[in-house]
Order: C-alpha cells, then structure tokens, then sequence
C-alpha cells in the first residue's frame, strides 16, 4: 500500500482510520470547505484530482485491545491505521459521504424504501454506508461501528459518533473549539447537496458520489517507525493550516511520555500518564477560548500529567523537550531560508 495513488473506493477496502490522541482535532473553516466542494464540482467525470499525501500508521494489536466496538471488525480481517497526515481531507470526506447517504435516503420518493432498495448509480445505499461510513455486526445488529472517527478518549469522537453522523444518543456530547467546525462542515455540505438537487437533479447527487469515491486520489504512504509517527506529524501537519503552539505542545508531551524507561514507569504507568494528559486535554479544548496566552511548557506538562515540578524525571524530560524545540525550530529557519 506505501506509495501509491488511490481512490478512496480502493482506500477504505477492509480499513478502519482512527484519529490518534496526539493529533489535532477539525481545524477546516468555511474557506477550506469552499475549495473542497469547489474543486469536486469542476472535476470533469472522466479525470482525476490529485488530493494529496495519506500518512498513515498500521495499529498494533496490543493499541486495538480497548476498541471495544471496533474488535469484531478486526477479528474478520479489518486492518486498524492511525491517521498521521491527512485527517482534514479524510474527515470531511466522511462528512460529506454521511451527508450525501443521508440526503438521498431523505427524498420523498424514498420515504417507505429500505437502504436495500435506494440506488445510487448501480450501489444500494446499504451497500455504501457499509463501505464508507459504518456496519453492525451481525446477527443482531446491535454493535455500530463508524469506518472512520476518533479514538474513545476524545470530544470529538462523541460528537462526529452522535451529532453529525445523528447515531440515536441520550447522554450529553460536549462541544469545543473543534467540534464547532464539524457541525459547520456538515450544515456546510447538506445546503450545497440541497442546492445541487435543485440545479442539476439526482443526476448531480450521483456524479458528485461518482468523482468523490473514484476521481479522487490520494498519495499513500504508510509510517512504520513509531518515533517518526511525532515527527511526521508536526512536519506534514505544518503544510497545511498551520498548528498551533498548543497542539504542538499537545503532540509533544505525549511524545515525551514515550521517553521514560521502564524502570522510571511501566508500561501501565505510561499508559496512564498519556490518558491524563488525553483528560485534561478534554478541559483545554472545552474552555479553549478562554485560554489567551501559553503558559511554561513545564507547568503545563505537570499540570496535564499530574507529577509534580521538583521530579527529577519531568525535569530530565523538560530538558529533552527544550533541546527537541530548540532543534526543531533551527530546523525550520533553516528550510525557509533561500
């Protein structure tokens, strides 16, 4: 799979994505959006479009052991992949999918028909759904696994599981920074289906289906080391919409949780200094707009990861961090230079 052009038709064959916790969330706005669906209108049918680099990073088995109502997928040959690069593109490829499955079902002439007998082109709506945006496990169909979304531990995950993807829920689903730009990618994506279905008829809704799932293609590449996995993300994720400082720092320090050795914490003690980094990350997204400066990169990691300022551990890993920012933005200045 490494290196290759694909359309996402070939793309999510027998794939699960997921969101890793280092990444950031949804940073797309309106002007990225209107460029996406800019771009899928004036693609004639019969060339491609370049869309770009898909890092992506296998999931071990021992990574996949808490996805609970992802398991069964997996144990029927799924492959799991974190997503490194790419995220914005493939998640509102999902949008948009969800939002195009959901609009034809929605027509009036569909009303009394099941997913079975609604066509888009010569594909059943259940056929698709099951491709690209979800399948339950059978035989009773109580299990919903999405094909693409977060990882548990995050807002977001909640809010594409239940708000934009509308899976019946009757809990409370927090709302961020990020998950903003989600429910404007979907109301976004919705009124421009509506108002292709007015100029152009169903005839527009199957060729927008048709250029978005085979005249795509995406560049894939497939990381194996896990250190470049850090790495990879803040080097790709800053071509784009750049990062901010506080999801580098993010990216960062859960990296730093990785440099310990065992006899300084074990795997269980990592695991749970990366889920309260993850837990408090939750109150930073939350209250993101009320947080107007970045504080000290050390009180920030013993405020996330609950150690206190005087371990010598965190000071030996601070120290790690000064040198890894410091050559990272010699790095940088370098590469601008002419």
């Amino acid at each position: 799979m490494a290196n290759e052009l694909q359309p996402l038709s070939v793309l999510f064959q027998n794939k699960l994505f997921r969101i890793p916790d280092y990444q950031r969330g949804y940073a797309w706005k309106h002007e990225q959006l209107v460029d996406f669906w800019d771009d899928l209108m004036n693609l004639h049918e019969d060339r491609y479009h370049y869309t770009g680099l898909l890092s992506l990073k296998a999931v071990s088995q021992m990574e996949t052991r808490t996805w609970k109502d992802d398991a069964w997928l997996l144990d029927i040959g799924f492959t799991a992949f974190h997503v490194v690069d790419g995220q914005q593109r493939l998640t509102t490829f999902s949008i948009l999918m969800n939002e195009l499955v959901t609009f034809v079902q929605r027509l009036p002439e569909n009303a009394k028909k099941t997913d079975e007998e609604i066509f888009i082109g010569y594909e059943s709506l259940k056929d698709i759904k099951a491709k690209y945006v979800l399948r339950k496990r059978p035989p009773q169909n109580l299990v919903t696994t999405y094909l693409f979304g977060y990882e548990t531990d995050n807002p977001s995950a909640d809010y594409l599981k239940y708000k934009v993807f509308e899976e019946p829920f009757g809990g409370y689903v927090f709302e961020t920074y990020y998950t903003k730009n989600l429910k404007y990618a979907k109301t976004f994506f919705s009124e421009n289906l509506q108002q292709l279905y007015i100029s152009e008829g169903f005839r527009g809704i199957e060729r927008v289906y048709k250029k978005l799932t085979l005249r795509l293609m995406f560049n894939i590449h497939e990381i194996e080391d896990d250190y470049d996995v850090f790495v990879a993300f803040e080097t790709m994720n800053n071509r784009g919409k750049k990062l901010t400082n506080l999801e580098l720092l993010k990216n960062r320090l859960i990296y730093l949780t990785t440099l310990f050795e065992d006899h300084q914490l074990d795997n269980t003690d990592k695991e749970q200094l990366r889920k309260n980094i993850n837990d408090s990350w939750k109150e930073f997204t939350i209250n993101l707009v009320a947080i107007k400066m970045l504080l000290c990169p050390m009180m920030i990691f013993c405020a996330l990861t609950g150690l206190h300022i005087s371990n010598i551990h965190v000071k030996k890993v601070m120290t790690t961090f000064d040198f890894c920012l410091v050559s990272s933005q010699q790095k940088t200045s370098s590469k601008s230079k002419p």
